[in-house]
Order: C-alpha cells, then sequence, then structure tokens
C-alpha cells in the first residue's frame, strides 16, 4: 500500500477520480494520472484529514481576499494550484451571484472595484480572466463565458465581490440532528427563540433552505425539544410571515420584541437530512454496504481501518437506532461495483456527522470491493405491547428520542395490526372484542403517533405513512391495543432472545461464549476479554453479577474446529445492555478454539415454573419474560 502525507483530502480531489485515467482500474481506485507519480511517493504514513473536506464536492476554484470577511473582497481564480485576479471589464452583479452562489455565501450585494481592497494584487501576480459573462445562474464561475490570457489591464481593475456574510443567523437545537429541532435566531452574537405565533411551513422551509438542509418536513412546537429554552434566554421574533422563497429568514417579514409569548410556545422546524451517506443492499435503510456521496457519485468505504465508533455516527447520521454490527461486505451479488471514495476513518464516535471525522484518502490502495463496510443499525423505529399477558399482547407504545408513548387509534384497522404483529415476529392479529380492548389500563404519558395508515405489506410501521411526532388530537382513550397469535408460535421468542449464550457450563449462566449472526453461532476470541465485558454476558442473559472470565477451554469439548470465531479484543465499559453494543473487531484471524473467552455469573432463578399442580413438579407450565409470568396457550387440532 502507497502511503503519503501533509497533503489535504480536499487537495487530493481537485481532479475529479475517473474510472478513464486510474492506474489500476480493476481495484475499484480510481487515480488520476497526474497523481499516480505523487501518490507512489514513500513518504511518511499518511496523517488523517477531516471528512469535510471530503464532503465539501470539491474546493472552489474562486475565493474573495483583503475583505472583512470570506464573502466579501478582490476576487481570484484559481488555475493549476496557481491564484490570478479577475479584470473588471464587463464584471456585473450577474456574476458576482455566481461567485456568491459558488462561496456558499449569501445573496449578491455590490460589485465593488477590486482596488479598494488594499493591499492591491501584487504586480508579480496574473490576471487571468476577463469580460466574464454569467447568466447568474451557474454554480461556479467557470461555467461563465469568458476571456483568457488578458493583456491590457492592471491590477487597479481587478474585480471585488460583495456577498451577504454567510455563517447562518438560525439554528436548531435540542433535536435529533441538526436539522430538527426548536428555532434560535442570532442578533449580535446572542442566540434567541421564535414565538411560533403564525409560524408555518413556508417559513421551516426558508430555515432549511438557509441551513443547507433538505425540503422541509413539518412544524412542530419547540417545546418537544427537552430541556426547554432558559427563562433567561430572550425571545426574538414573531409572527414570522416568509412566503418560502427566501434564502434566510432574517428576509422575511417579522415582529421583535416579543412581549407575549413564552418559551413553551417555542417553533419548531424538520427539514430533510441531507444525503451523503446511506446504507444500500440490505433488509433495509438501516443495514447494508456503507456508501458516501462525493462529486455527485456514490462509492463505498474500504473496511481498513473501521471501527464501531465510526458505525455509531452513521447510525446516528441516518436516524437509525446504535450500531450493532460491522463487518467487511460482501458477497458478489452485493458488493459495491463503483469507486471506493474513503478508507481509514477515524470517528470519536460523538460526532453528528461522518464529515465532522478524520479520514486517510488511500485513493492508490490494496482495497477491493470485497472489502467494502458492511454497517447494521438498530431499528429506530422501535415497538412494544406493554400490560398484556405476554408479550405480544396489549397497548402499543413506539420509542422516539428515548421516550415510549402510545399510538392514536385514528385510521387504526387490521393492516396496521398485521405490520405491528410482524414486526414484532408475533405471528398473526388476533380478532378481540372492543370490550376486552377498553380492560386495558390507558398510557400517561406522551402519544406520539396518529392517522398511522399501512397496506399491510409494511416490514415495519416506520414505513406506513402517519403525522409527524407528537402531532395528534387524541386522548389516552384512544390509545391503540393489538392482540398477535403470540410467541408460542416461534418467531416471537426468537426476536427477543439473546444474541449470546454461554455453553458446555454447568449451568446456563457459566461456560465458554457464543455469539449468533445470521442464525450461525460463533466464538468469541479472548483477547482483551475482561470483566466489564463479562458483566454485559450477565446482564444480557438475565444472570447475576459477573464472577470471572475463565478460559473458554476448560468447557470441554471445545468448539468443533469448523465453528467460526466471529469476534476479538472486545472492549465494553460494563454499562452496556448487549454485547453487540461493545466495541470489538471481527473477522478474526490469529485465533484458534483454545483461546476462546468464557464467563461466570452468578446462577439466576430458572425462568420456567409448574403451578396448580399436586407438587412443584407437575402443573400448568409457565415462563418468565420481564419479570411477569406469561401462560402460553396453544391449541391443539381434534
Amino acid at each position: 500500500m502507497v502511503s503519503w502525507s501533509s497533503c489535504s483530502l480536499s487537495s487530493l480531489l481537485t481532479t475529479t477520480f475517473s474510472p478513464f485515467n486510474s492506474p489500476h482500474p480493476e481495484n475499484g481506485s480510481r487515480i488520476p494520472r497526474r497523481l499516480h507519480t505523487y501518490l507512489s511517493t514513500p513518504w511518511a504514513t499518511p496523517n488523517l484529514q477531516p471528512i469535510s473536506h471530503f464532503f465539501a464536492e470539491s474546493p472552489p476554484k474562486v475565493r474573495l481576499v483583503r475583505g472583512p470577511h470570506r464573502c466579501e473582497g478582490r476576487v481570484e481564480v484559481e488555475r493549476n494550484g496557481e491564484w490570478g485576479t479577475v479584470c473588471d471589464d464587463g464584471w456585473n452583479m450577474k456574476d458576482v451571484e455566481v461567485v456568491c452562489r459558488e462561496l456558499g455565501c449569501g445573496a449578491a450585494k455590490g460589485t465593488p472595484s477590486g482596488n479598494l481592497y488594499k493591499p492591491l494584487a501584487d504586480e508579480k501576480q496574473k490576471i487571468f480572466i476577463q469580460d466574464v459573462n454569467c447568466n447568474g445562474t451557474e454554480d461556479e464561475l467557470i461555467e461563465c463565458d469568458r476571456v483568457e490570457d488578458v493583456f491590457d489591464c492592471s491590477h487597479s481593475e481587478d474585480a471585488g465581490a460583495i456577498c451577504e456574510k454567510s455563517p447562518p443567523k438560525v439554528r436548531l437545537v435540542r433535536g435529533p440532528h441538526r436539522c430538527e429541532g426548536r428555532v434560535e435566531v442570532e442578533r449580535n452574537g446572542e442566540w434567541g427563540t421564535v414565538c411560533d405565533n403564525g409560524w408555518n411551513m413556508k417559513d421551516v422551509e426558508v430555515v432549511c433552505r438557509e441551513l443547507g438542509c433538505g425540503a422541509a418536513k413539518g412544524t412542530p412546537s419547540g417545546n418537544l425539544y427537552k430541556p426547554l429554552a432558559n427563562e433567561k434566554q430572550k425571545i426574538f421574533i414573531q409572527d414570522v410571515n416568509c412566503n418560502g422563497t427566501e434564502d434566510e429568514l432574517i428576509e422575511c417579514d417579522r415582529v421583535e420584541d416579543v412581549f407575549d409569548c413564552s418559551h413553551s410556545e417555542d417553533a419548531g422546524a424538520i427539514c430533510e437530512i441531507p444525503e451523503t451517506v446511506r446504507l444500500v443492499g440490505g433488509p433495509g435503510r438501516c443495514k447494508g454496504r456503507l456508501e458516501v456521496k462525493h462529486q455527485k457519485q456514490w462509492g463505498t468505504v474500504c473496511k481498513a481501518g473501521w471501527h464501531l465508533s465510526a458505525a455509531k455516527v452513521v447510525c446516528r447520521q441516518l436516524g437509525c437506532g446504535k450500531a450493532t454490527l460491522i463487518k467487511r461486505c460482501c458477497d458478489k451479488d452485493t458488493q459495491g461495483q463503483g469507486l471506493i471514495w474513503l478508507s481509514n476513518v477515524s470517528c470519536s464516535g460523538r460526532e453528528e456527522d461522518l464529515q465532522h471525522c478524520l479520514s486517510g484518502l488511500e485513493g492508490y490502495n490494496n482495497c477491493t470491493h470485497d472489502e467494502d463496510t458492511w454497517v447494521e443499525c438498530e431499528d429506530p423505529f422501535k415497538l412494544r405491547l406493554v400490560n398484556g399477558d405476554t408479550s405480544c399482547s396489549g397497548r402499543l407504545e413506539v420509542l422516539h428520542k428515548g421516550i415510549w408513548g402510545s399510538v392514536c387509534d385514528d385510521g387504526w384497522a387490521k393492516k396496521e395490526e398485521q405490520v405491528v404483529c410482524q414486526q414484532l415476529g408475533c405471528g398473526k392479529p388476533i380478532f378481540v372484542p372492543a370490550k376486552a380492548r377498553k380492560k386495558f389500563v390507558p398510557g400517561d404519558g406522551r402519544i406520539w403517533l396518529d392517522d398511522v395508515h399501512c397496506k399491510g405489506e409494511e416490514q415495519s410501521l416506520e414505513q406506513c405513512q402517519h403525522r409527524s411526532w407528537g402531532y395528534h388530537d387524541c386522548n389516552h382513550k384512544e390509545d391503540v391495543v393489538v392482540f398477535c397469535l403470540g410467541f408460542c408460535t416461534g418467531p416471537g421468542l426468537l426476536e427477543s432472545s439473546p444474541k449470546v449464550r454461554l455453553v458446555r457450563g454447568p449451568h446456563r449462566c457459566e461456560g465458554r461464549v457464543e455469539v449468533e449472526r445470521n442464525g450461525e453461532w460463533g466464538t468469541v476470541c479472548d483477547d482483551g476479554w475482561n470483566m466489564k465485558d463479562a458483566e454485559v454476558v450477565c446482564r444480557e442473559l438475565g444472570c447475576g453479577a459477573a464472577k470471572g472470565t475463565p478460559s473458554g477451554n476448560l468447557y470441554k469439548p471445545l468448539a468443533d474446529e469448523k465453528q467460526k470465531i466471529f469476534i476479538q479484543d472486545v472492549n465494553c465499559n460494563g454499562t452496556e445492555d448487549e454485547l453487540i453494543e461493545c466495541d470489538r473487531v471481527e473477522d478474526v484471524f490469529d485465533c484458534s478454539h483454545s483461546e476462546d473467552a468464557g464467563a461466570m455469573c452468578e446462577k439466576s432463578p430458572p425462568k420456567v415454573r409448574l403451578v396448580r399442580g399436586p407438587h412443584r413438579c407437575e402443573g400448568r407450565v409457565e415462563v418468565e419474560r420481564n419479570g411477569s409470568g406469561a401462560l402460553c396457550v396453544t391449541m391443539a387440532g381434534t
């Protein structure tokens, strides 16, 4: 593998990566020939670079210098790594509009002479272009008509541009990502909220546009985003009235100096998240081969250097649940076919967006598509049925922002119940009279969903149509209650079964550790295995406290040589609920079954009992789940 150093990711990507100039197109790399020598130089190991440079399509070929901020100054353009000025012959507002757009600044405000920005350009600096003629709709200045090789201009005639200052004057806080939350606006360095009087979708459209988010999706109350704003924080504006086409909220009509609003009336906004990351080829949007978007093309990420901390960022960015699995992808039917954009991605796990992580760009690399990264996140649309006799009957609750809430029964019918029962692995829905449904204790917390409409074919309730989170016209007397055939038929019990087990020990809470992947059980290499890891195993199995980390080879016979070793270097902090939440290395090559990990937990009470019989060894069978007894009834044919 060729190494390189001290070059920014953005500088390497200024040239379009194309299969037509790749020295090794067959391995997924896309390296311009003119970079071949540069990348082949045997320098030091690569420094990690911010991925934000990578996601910023390509560095602009234009800049404004000597002004008060980056959105005002003398215009300079780049050619072959050298910066030159622009002669102001024919320079006008349409040209400035394009410059402002390319730089991600606001609206064009003026075409000042470049000689206003002192000192003037050095006489040795070239003037690259003149007679620029843009129509004002171009994305980059290089798309405009122009004359190059200038002979009749001096630096006293350099072009200038004034754009609106770029940092957004609006932000969304306390939401699940930067494109959803309570609206705050900035004034003189201080942030205040917006009263929701008159707040509507046109106003949200402007907020989304200003923040560089996607389409406007909702106008939730800002009081959904806890904690509420501090009582000392000011409410700056109310009665916002946008037509929906403005670039910034400050352009909209509004009333300032608010006196009759409280923070319980703060405005909120929901925008789509710009799609720069996706998971494809899996069973849903939260599981699959990782791809990132660059230069308007999707490409894969090499597994080299990829860890669970980076997967946590991807799952968070996609609005999915916690990361549960990373592995090398894939078989030939599901592996990527095009570009391999990134490798050696390094995240702390706390970033909100993958572009805030670091990366080394191994353009000239040994990665092939069978090393593409595969990521699996929890389905964010968690469901449960509560207060029933089993986990397959009861009042329906959904998890949103870490809080369980109920679902209103407006429009609720059999198709919706089919989706719920299937998602929970509880078989088919059962018809139960309304009188029996009313016996369930209504909820007393949030009502998250209303007007849910399914076709009955969806794999998850997430795929059904529904109103925005928290929007409803219901009370808890209208909470949805669902009855499914139940876990006696099989899938339900498997759905909630742990992904870890202890085998060959004296009881179920001691033995060699095995983990499950896609229906297959494999062992765990004991490299780095310690009591914190055992604590998590014991917790997941519902056993008592961790008592030891014996070698798995104490539990005879050893695992069969054909059984795979799935993970090694497990690193839990001891507070996780499941082993799958811990950092770990998958695809193990340097361990044998003599190094399998073991765990010893306090023995737990039995999960089964016989009741109503003449003695403890005869009676009706009951099994325990989540602290309550449940009777499994099966219907025998006659």
